[in-house]
């Protein structure tokens, strides 16, 4: 077990929103399991010590954790004394989670400070009644169950061990905890609404208390433009900002931006950009761009669903980026806000995606829960720039011979452009469509000839390549995705792991398939994009351009060579 003294991941856990006053709880907590599910009726949140010990933010099945437990958890317990002076305690204290798997009941010196379900959302309580001068108690139970069919899991295996495209599972906390100071009168939180055509951002503030609310923009500590408004509850304002500079591909041009409301300050940024639709294009800032992404799983050999550190975060996009990737499907999970900060700052293109995975689509019971949990993730990331598009749902495939409750489709889509406008939401990736902004496919035939015939079924014919697909499903033209293909396998063991179809005998066929099939959507005026699975390994699923621990299996220059060439649909 590591020194009481370490704390991982000591870095800001919201870069978009962040006060000086701060304390990182990160590093060793006591822990308990609790595998009969008794320890509220034992009142655990009572003790002053538990059983074991665990290294937080990293989940108990990781190495990092220091307990290194994978099979099933149904219940663990977490506690943590906090010391707090007179000073810290004058005005309030929020106690924050970035995300814990899957549900939380949280107390603070033995009384329950509130409750959240949902394993992949940020939440925070006011705990400052709670609170004491000196030592305090903050203890946290969590319940979790990877085979209940109402709970999203995305693609944690619900078997034993870890096989096929499902791996290893997580429970309770995987991202930062921590605290936040702030005075009686504070903001609560804001939304950036950038105007490229006018070249202004328009924010909406929420605050807790009266007063006024003042707001200074810069770009590279060049003053850019400055507002003060009165504000109590909700207050809505536009900044002009004295210079255009555009968020792009590679290119992440940010904006610096100081709230200061009362004796509390945050910080925080955006780009300025602008999305549309036109036909078959996708527009950024007014040109077309062609989406050319990477299936992203965000798994870590040691850490699970938590990377060991922020430059790790960094260097996926890094690594994505010199293969000739502008972006990725961040695939069956919400990415932690420090991910989305290197993607905003490196000008990188991603999706926003759920973990739609074990929950049953035809149970109409989990729809109340299930728009809970993806408001909450929308709501949280709708600031970041690198965010292009919304995608609630990955394939809801079939049950019983029927469509899985298409109204839940239909309905997670109709609320997620009621709560953002700006970006274009695909209701589920690959099958089935119900209501898209967007139409994409799954295709992972290993031949480029094959490829390009099922685009122009689709795209011609309106016909799916899937003949099942077809009574389920119709493209009705627009925007047209190839938004998962290839899953080369190299080198591979079949009794170690898994690709899609052959692999190939030798690098040179390795590198001319993953040409071929590249060229086949890059040449397709109608397409906008592709995503290729994948960028690592994944446990047994060995079909990555980098193994598990991020070694490249090629020279990544060929990847880009073949990818950065100007696609027939772009500008």
């Amino acid at each position: 077990m590591a020194d009481e003294r370490y704390m991982p991941r000591m870095e800001h856990p919201q870069p978009q929103f962040e006060r000086r006053n701060w304390i990182n709880l990160n590093g060793e907590w006591d822990f308990e399991f609790d595998f009969s599910k008794s320890g509220r009726e034992r009142k655990l949140y009572e003790s002053q010590h538990l059983i074991q010990k665990i290294i937080v933010p990293f989940c108990p099945q990781s190495r990092l954790s220091g307990v290194g437990y994978t099979d099933f958890i149904n219940c663990v317990w977490y506690r943590k004394a906090v010391t707090l002076s007179p000073e810290q305690l004058k005005g309030r204290v929020l106690l924050h989670f970035g995300a814990v798997d899957y549900e939380s009941y949280v107390y603070v010196n033995g009384q329950l400070a509130g409750t959240h379900k949902g394993g992949y959302t940020s939440f925070s309580f006011d705990i400052t009644k709670l609170l004491r001068q000196g030592e305090n108690s903050i203890c946290l139970c969590v319940e979790d169950n990877e085979r209940d069919t109402a709970v999203p899991s995305g693609k944690q295996c619900y078997e034993l061990k870890s096989q096929g495209c499902f791996y290893t599972r997580t429970t309770g906390i995987w991202q930062t905890v921590w605290l936040e100071l702030v005075p009686k009168a504070y903001i609560k939180n804001v939304k950036f609404y950038p105007d490229v055509e006018n070249c202004a951002v328009t924010v909406a503030a929420e605050v807790c208390g009266s007063g006024r609310l003042k707001t200074r923009v810069t770009y590279k500590s060049q003053e850019m433009g400055t507002a003060e408004v009165n504000a109590s509850g909700l207050v809505t304002f536009t900044v002009p900002l004295a210079q255009k500079h555009l968020w792009e591909v590679g290119c992440g041009r940010l904006y610096d931006v100081v709230f200061t409301f009362g004796e509390d300050s945050v910080k925080s940024y955006f780009g300025l950009r602008s999305l549309e639709l036109d036909g078959y294009r996708f527009l950024l800032n007014g040109r077309s761009v062609f989406q050319r992404l990477v299936l992203d799983q965000g798994f870590y050999p040691e850490g699970i669903y938590t990377a060991p550190s922020d430059r790790e975060l960094r260097e996926d996009i890094e690594r994505s980026m010199s293969c000739g990737f502008n972006g990725a499907r961040l695939h069956e999970k919400v990415f932690e806000a420090r991910f989305l900060y290197h993607c905003d700052k490196l000008g990188y293109l991603v999706w926003g995606e759920y973990p739609n995975w074990g929950i049953d689509h035809s149970r109409s019971d989990i729809i109340p829960q299930y728009l809970r949990e993806w408001t909450e993730s929308v709501e949280r990331d709708f600031n970041h720039p690198s965010i292009v598009g919304w995608c609630p749902f990955n394939e809801t495939w079939d049950f019983q011979g029927r469509l899985r409750c298409p109204e839940l489709l239909r309905t997670v889509y109709e609320v997620t452009k009621k709560l953002d406008p700006t970006r274009p939401c695909i209701d589920t990736s690959g099958n089935y469509h119900v209501v898209t902004d967007i139409f994409d496919v799954h295709d992972y035939t290993q031949k480029a000839e094959e490829l390009k015939a099922h685009c122009d079924l689709m795209l011609k014919e309106r016909k799916s390549f899937d003949r099942d697909m077809n009574a389920k499903q119709t493209y009705a033209g627009g925007a047209f995705f190839v938004s998962e293909y290839g899953g080369i396998g190299w080198d591979c063991n079949p009794e170690k792991g898994w690709a899609y179809g052959e692999a190939p005998k030798t690098e040179e066929e390795f590198k001319t398939r993953f040409k071929d099939l590249a060229d086949a959507l890059l040449d397709d005026d109608r397409i906008m994009g592709l995503c290729y699975t994948q960028l690592t390994d994944v446990e047994q699923e060995v079909n990555g351009l980098y193994t598990y621990d991020r070694r490249a299996k090629f020279d990544c220059g060929y990847f880009r060579k073949v990818l950065e060439r100007k696609a027939a649909i772009e500008d």
